[in-house]
Protein backbone atom coordinates (compact mmCIF):
# COMPACT_ATOMS: atom_id res chain seq x y z
CA UNK A 1 0.00 0.00 0.00
CA UNK A 2 1.10 3.56 -0.56
CA UNK A 3 2.19 5.78 2.31
CA UNK A 4 -0.98 7.88 1.99
CA UNK A 5 -3.16 4.77 2.11
CA UNK A 6 -1.28 3.50 5.18
CA UNK A 7 -1.73 6.81 6.98
CA UNK A 8 -5.41 6.89 6.03
CA UNK A 9 -5.95 3.38 7.42
CA UNK A 10 -4.09 4.31 10.61
CA UNK A 11 -6.11 7.52 11.02
CA UNK A 12 -9.42 5.71 10.54
CA UNK A 13 -8.44 2.98 13.01
CA UNK A 14 -7.34 5.56 15.60
CA UNK A 15 -10.58 7.55 15.27
CA UNK A 16 -12.76 4.43 15.51
CA UNK A 17 -10.82 2.96 18.43
CA UNK A 18 -10.66 6.19 20.44
CA UNK A 19 -14.34 6.90 19.82
CA UNK A 20 -15.31 3.40 20.99
CA UNK A 21 -12.99 3.59 23.99
CA UNK A 22 -14.57 6.72 25.38
CA UNK A 23 -18.10 5.26 25.39
CA UNK A 24 -19.42 2.71 27.85
CA UNK A 25 -19.47 -0.59 26.05
CA UNK A 26 -20.25 -4.15 26.96
CA UNK A 27 -17.05 -6.17 26.89
CA UNK A 28 -17.28 -9.55 25.24
CA UNK A 29 -14.18 -11.47 26.32
CA UNK A 30 -15.01 -14.25 23.87
CA UNK A 31 -14.97 -12.11 20.72
CA UNK A 32 -12.13 -12.18 18.27
CA UNK A 33 -10.28 -9.13 19.56
CA UNK A 34 -7.16 -10.25 17.73
CA UNK A 35 -8.71 -10.02 14.24
CA UNK A 36 -8.16 -6.29 13.56
CA UNK A 37 -4.55 -6.37 14.86
CA UNK A 38 -3.89 -9.45 12.71
CA UNK A 39 -5.21 -7.71 9.59
CA UNK A 40 -3.23 -4.52 10.30
CA UNK A 41 -0.09 -6.52 11.04
CA UNK A 42 -0.41 -8.55 7.84
CA UNK A 43 -0.90 -5.38 5.78
CA UNK A 44 2.15 -3.79 7.42
CA UNK A 45 4.42 -6.79 6.99
CA UNK A 46 3.61 -7.02 3.27
CA UNK A 47 5.46 -3.74 2.69
CA UNK A 48 9.05 -4.35 1.57
CA UNK A 49 9.87 -0.76 2.58
CA UNK A 50 9.12 -1.37 6.28
CA UNK A 51 12.93 -1.47 6.71
CA UNK A 52 15.08 1.14 4.96
CA UNK A 53 17.54 -1.03 3.02
CA UNK A 54 20.10 1.78 2.85
CA UNK A 55 20.17 2.00 6.66
CA UNK A 56 19.17 -1.53 7.64
CA UNK A 57 20.62 -1.54 11.16
CA UNK A 58 19.28 1.86 12.17
CA UNK A 59 15.95 1.19 10.53
CA UNK A 60 15.58 -2.16 12.30
CA UNK A 61 16.59 -0.56 15.61
CA UNK A 62 13.99 2.20 15.19
CA UNK A 63 11.33 -0.37 14.29
CA UNK A 64 12.26 -2.48 17.33
CA UNK A 65 12.24 0.58 19.61
CA UNK A 66 8.83 1.52 18.26
CA UNK A 67 7.48 -1.98 18.87
CA UNK A 68 8.86 -2.12 22.41
CA UNK A 69 7.31 1.28 23.05
CA UNK A 70 3.89 0.22 21.79
CA UNK A 71 4.08 -2.97 23.86
CA UNK A 72 4.49 -0.78 26.92
CA UNK A 73 1.89 1.76 25.78
CA UNK A 74 -0.62 -0.98 24.96
CA UNK A 75 -0.17 -2.37 28.46
CA UNK A 76 -0.57 1.07 30.03
CA UNK A 77 -3.60 1.75 27.87
CA UNK A 78 -5.17 -1.55 28.93
CA UNK A 79 -4.75 -0.63 32.59
CA UNK A 80 -6.33 2.83 32.15
CA UNK A 81 -9.67 1.42 30.99
CA UNK A 82 -12.31 1.39 33.72
CA UNK A 83 -13.99 -2.03 34.08
CA UNK A 84 -17.03 -2.95 36.14
CA UNK A 85 -19.97 -5.33 36.20
CA UNK A 86 -23.50 -4.15 35.62
CA UNK A 87 -26.51 -5.55 37.46
CA UNK A 88 -26.80 -8.38 34.93
CA UNK A 89 -23.19 -9.41 35.55
CA UNK A 90 -21.94 -8.24 32.15
CA UNK A 91 -18.54 -6.54 32.11
CA UNK A 92 -18.63 -2.92 31.01
CA UNK A 93 -15.61 -0.88 29.92
CA UNK A 94 -14.96 2.81 29.38
CA UNK A 95 -11.84 4.81 28.68
CA UNK A 96 -10.78 7.44 31.18
CA UNK A 97 -8.78 10.66 31.09
CA UNK A 98 -5.74 8.46 31.69
CA UNK A 99 -6.66 6.57 28.52
CA UNK A 100 -6.49 9.81 26.55
CA UNK A 101 -3.18 10.65 28.25
CA UNK A 102 -1.85 7.23 27.21
CA UNK A 103 -2.82 7.99 23.61
CA UNK A 104 -1.10 11.36 23.85
CA UNK A 105 2.02 9.75 25.29
CA UNK A 106 2.09 7.12 22.57
CA UNK A 107 1.76 9.76 19.86
CA UNK A 108 4.53 11.87 21.45
CA UNK A 109 6.87 8.88 21.60
CA UNK A 110 6.11 7.94 17.98
CA UNK A 111 6.78 11.53 16.85
CA UNK A 112 10.05 11.45 18.81
CA UNK A 113 11.12 8.19 17.14
CA UNK A 114 10.18 9.62 13.75
CA UNK A 115 12.26 12.70 14.53
CA UNK A 116 15.26 10.56 15.48
CA UNK A 117 14.89 8.58 12.25
CA UNK A 118 14.62 11.74 10.19
CA UNK A 119 17.71 13.22 11.86
CA UNK A 120 19.60 10.02 10.98
CA UNK A 121 18.24 10.14 7.39
CA UNK A 122 16.40 6.84 7.79
CA UNK A 123 13.34 6.42 5.56
CA UNK A 124 10.39 5.42 7.74
CA UNK A 125 7.47 3.66 6.18
CA UNK A 126 3.88 4.19 7.25
CA UNK A 127 3.78 0.42 7.53
CA UNK A 128 5.89 0.59 10.68
CA UNK A 129 3.18 2.79 12.22
CA UNK A 130 0.54 0.29 11.12
CA UNK A 131 2.52 -2.61 12.63
CA UNK A 132 2.89 -0.63 15.84
CA UNK A 133 -0.84 0.05 15.91
CA UNK A 134 -1.52 -3.67 15.43
CA UNK A 135 0.78 -4.61 18.31
CA UNK A 136 -0.64 -1.92 20.57
CA UNK A 137 -4.25 -2.91 19.90
CA UNK A 138 -3.46 -6.57 20.51
CA UNK A 139 -1.63 -5.90 23.80
CA UNK A 140 -4.34 -3.52 25.00
CA UNK A 141 -7.04 -6.10 24.26
CA UNK A 142 -5.08 -8.85 26.00
CA UNK A 143 -4.68 -6.70 29.12
CA UNK A 144 -8.33 -5.59 29.20
CA UNK A 145 -9.62 -9.13 28.64
CA UNK A 146 -7.31 -10.49 31.34
CA UNK A 147 -8.48 -7.79 33.76
CA UNK A 148 -12.12 -8.53 32.91
CA UNK A 149 -11.62 -12.22 33.73
CA UNK A 150 -10.09 -11.22 37.10
CA UNK A 151 -13.13 -9.16 38.14
CA UNK A 152 -15.22 -10.55 40.95
CA UNK A 153 -17.91 -12.80 39.51
CA UNK A 154 -21.39 -11.43 39.20
CA UNK A 155 -23.44 -11.91 42.34
CA UNK A 156 -25.96 -14.70 42.07
CA UNK A 157 -29.42 -14.40 43.49
CA UNK A 158 -30.88 -17.25 45.46
CA UNK A 159 -34.20 -18.62 44.35
CA UNK A 160 -36.59 -19.04 47.27
CA UNK A 161 -39.27 -21.71 47.10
Amino acid sequence: MSAIANLLVIAVVVVVVVQRQMRVQRLDTERRFWLLPLILGALALRDPQIIDHQHTGLSAALLAAGLVTVLAMGSIWGWTVRLWRDTDGAVLAKGTKATMAAWGGMIAVRVGLYGIGSALHVHQSGSSLMLGMAVMLLVRSLVVNWRARMLDPAPTTAVLH
